[in-house]
């Protein structure tokens, strides 16, 4: 694999649902193409602009959104800023009126069936999520790039060495586990340390601090949000929201109005096994549900796994008493370096490695990040790491209807389950008798998506997808 320079803010990515590889990567695509467009100041002489979709990307598309992330990436829109309420207004308003508006600076007529086309029997061999943008000129002459989303929010772009931030001195460069480990011996320092030491060749610790607790604050925003949202998810599945419904039988009555109190009423329905599964699994349903309705998520890494990391942190809130910005700092940094690990040495996305790309991963990020915060040792972090993508090997995307949904949702709670059992595990356990290692268990995982069927890896071509009769919509 490649050496990359992976930082914090390039694994937790603020966004608009409901995928990281086919929303939000497409979405940055098409804003790359048209600041190309701008920069080559040809912007104003583009007529006609056609966008091809590759792949899983046509595949699973309209149930993803690509379409919709396309036309507000070519429209100038940001997702981290954008707001959500007018996603569908504004992608409405582009088909009715044939219009796109390029960065809001040249309209060019736009026909949606025309102009944007889903390929389905065609793949491009770099990867499965792959889209062209072609921009026609007034001279007859035409521009064409080639983008890909692989994973996470991560874009390539074809022909172009693609590590966008400027390489930096690392003073602790960590491309497996078993590098990380030498590290953390060598220095004595955490693994949390060790990525904060890193972070510094990009910014200050301050700088990156005020960063991760803005990543909290949409995290939590998020988990708020959605457990205290009603209705159905969009798609023509008409699949009904759980967390809030949930929410309010847990809660007993009790009564709040902001995510602080919200916090302190649920300490107060108890610490009972029963109890604490349902508010993990509360937590985790009101992530994905609002990531399946275009909702602000958190890319974590991806965003078909975005409640799996926030479920966790915010059991490790709730219900161990970890709710100091130095914990959640802490949290989230010893998460990101664990996910760059399984990036750099496998994938993290699930065209290329199906679901134990996402949900495994994000588990095996939690898993680590929650050892580290209940006081376990640097092995004893990375074995609960290795647990947790131990039992997600091998694990299929096979979303019905192409929709982030069915059974996208409900594995963000296993993942999350799982995760705060691969903890309690490491921290029971002596990490010198174990006879898995985290590295072992990320090779084992490439060679598995090496190995699995491209029907199994988000093509909605097999498995659930197939199998469950369903009749949606024209999109």
């Amino acid at each position: 694999m490649q050496s990359e320079q992976i930082s914090v803010f390039d694994m937790f990515k603020i966004g608009i649902g409901p995928s990281s590889s086919h929303t939000l990567g497409p979405w940055r695509a098409a804003e790359q193409f048209v600041n190309s467009l701008h920069e080559t100041s040809v912007i104003n002489r583009v007529t006609q602009i056609k966008v091809l979709l590759y792949g899983s990307l046509a595949k699973t598309g309209k149930g993803h959104g690509t379409d919709i992330a396309v036309l507000l990436g070519l429209s100038g829109d940001d997702p981290v800023t954008f707001e959500v309420d007018l996603v569908t207004p504004k992608v409405n308003a582009i088909k009715a009126n044939c219009v796109l508006n390029l960065a809001g600076l040249k309209e060019v007529n736009f026909n949606y069936n025309d102009d944007l086309l889903f390929l389905y029997n065609e793949s491009l061999p770099f990867h499965p999520n792959a889209v062209t943008f072609q921009a026609f000129l007034n001279n007859e002459t035409a521009i064409s790039e080639t983008y890909y989303s692989i994973g996470g929010g991560f874009v390539v772009k074809e022909g172009f060495n693609n590590n966008h931030k400027n390489e930096v001195d690392l003073p602790f460069p960590v491309e497996t586990a078993h590098n990380l480990l030498h590290w953390c011996i060598k220095t004595g320092l955490k693994i949390s340390e060790i990525v904060m030491e890193n972070e510094h060749a990009w910014r200050t610790e301050e700088e990156t601090i005020a960063g991760v607790l803005d990543i909290f604050n949409a995290l939590k925003s998020c988990i708020y949000r959605g457990s205290h949202t009603t209705g159905f998810l969009p798609g023509g599945l008409n699949v009904g929201r759980r967390a809030a419904a949930l929410n309010s039988r847990l809660i007993n009555n009790q009564v709040y109005t902001n995510y602080d109190e919200w916090v302190l009423a649920i300490r107060q329905t108890g610490n009972g096994f029963q109890n604490i599964l349902d508010w993990v699994s509360c937590f985790a349903l009101a992530v994905n549900e609002e990531n399946a309705s275009f909702g602000r998520v958190v890319t974590a890494p991806t965003n078909g796994a975005a409640g799996v990391i926030p479920a966790v942190l915010q059991y490790f809130i709730t219900f161990c008493n970890g709710y100091t910005n130095k914990q959640i700092v802490q949290f989230l940094l010893t998460a990101s370096e664990i996910g760059c690990i399984f990036k750099k040495g496998a994938t993290i996305s699930a065209a290329m490695g199906g679901c134990q790309a996402e949900i495994g991963v994000s588990s095996a990020m939690a898993a680590a990040a929650l050892t580290e915060c209940m006081g376990g040792s640097q092995r004893q972090v990375l074995m609960a790491a290795e647990i947790a993508m131990e039992h997600h090997l091998g694990l299929t995307c096979d979303p019905i209807g192409g929709l982030v949904q069915v059974p996208c949702i409900e594995r963000n709670t296993m993942g999350a389950i799982k995760a705060i059992t691969a903890s309690q595990l490491a921290l029971q356990a002596n990490p010198d008798h174990a006879k898995v290692s985290l590295d072992a268990v990320v090779k084992t995982m490439w060679q598995t998506a090496l190995d699995m069927n491209s029907k199994y890896k988000e093509t909605s071509d097999g498995g659930l997808a197939i199998h469950i009769p369903i009749s949606l919509p024209e999109c």
